[in-house]
């Protein structure tokens, strides 16, 4: 007998539907203990600090707002390598 996750993870694989790794996926696996490449780790880190400052520079709540769902949706649906690339490049110091 197969388990409620088992069958979850069977139907909603984004794998199955074509979807790519996101950030919020190399979170959850993350959180949940599994060890992280370091292009994954840099790839949170260069997310984390765009975030940051893509927020910082609103100037009044509703942009703040709308910006804020556009980061949720990267975070999401975008690649996670997207966040690999020179432009959003961060180094820790």
């Amino acid at each position: 007998m197969q388990s409620k996750e088992d069958i979850l993870k069977k139907y909603f694989a984004k794998a199955d539907i074509g979807g790519t790794v996101s950030v919020n996926d190399i979170r959850d696996k993350d959180f949940n203990g599994d060890a992280l490449s370091e292009k994954e780790r840099q790839a949170l880190r260069n997310f984390d600090h765009y975030r940051l400052t893509e927020l910082n520079k609103q100037q009044n709540d509703m942009d703040f707002h709308e910006c804020y769902r556009k980061l949720q949706v990267l975070a999401n649906l975008a690649d996670y390598r997207e966040f690999l690339k020179e432009g959003y490049f961060f180094e820790e110091k």
